[in-house]
């Protein structure tokens, strides 16, 4: 007997990433209430085929918040600048993406799960992935030296907590960003 899971059927494949997209679309523009069988229209598939993927919601939930986080400490790695200052904000930009998108996923999490749960235990990860990109642009002497990137994260969960639209939250990032920059290069 294998210990590995057998591969998914392409068709298979395509339903469970329909749906995961579904999802992160449905529950960004409706929250943590958007129904299965939304989700499941939504993906052009039946019900039947959702919870052949996603036997609960916890499931989708949890589906969502890990490929979120996986995207997020991904593009640490291949994010594009001209500067280590300039790829340490496009990443930051992009984690506040994440945060701002991903609290109708947590809700609907904690409805049903505790804080202490490891779908929550993203922190570390971010900080693994961010801290070559932050190390970087301090050793080009573009970033002040004063902050470590537990704190950055947190400057930029704050503003992503701002009540309002991502437009009026924008001019509020870039200026928080801004701020980051090494005294020489302000």
């Amino acid at each position: 007997m294998a210990d590995h899971p057998t591969p998914r059927r392409a068709d298979a494949a395509r339903n469970r990433r329909r749906i995961i997209e579904a999802a992160r679309a449905a529950f960004a523009e409706n929250g943590a209430a958007t129904s299965m069988n939304e989700i499941a229209r939504r993906a052009g598939v039946g019900s039947a085929t959702l919870y052949r993927n996603f036997a609960t919601r916890h499931e989708l939930l949890e589906a969502l918040l890990a490929e979120e986080v996986d995207e997020v400490c991904a593009a640490a790695a291949t994010v594009e600048g001209t500067s280590p200052q300039e790829r340490l904000m496009n990443w930051l930009r992009r984690f506040f993406r994440y945060v701002t998108a991903k609290r109708p996923v947590v809700l609907g999490l904690l409805e049903h799960t505790d804080t202490n749960d490891p779908v929550f235990q993203t922190r570390g990860r971010f900080l693994a992935a961010g801290q070559p990109l932050l190390t970087a642009a301090k050793e080009a002497h573009q970033i002040a030296e004063d902050l470590d990137l537990g704190q950055i994260l947190d400057l930029v969960i704050a503003v992503a907590k701002i009540p309002g639209t991502p437009e009026y939250r924008q001019p509020i990032l870039d200026a928080a960003l801004a701020g980051l920059r090494h005294p020489a290069n302000a």
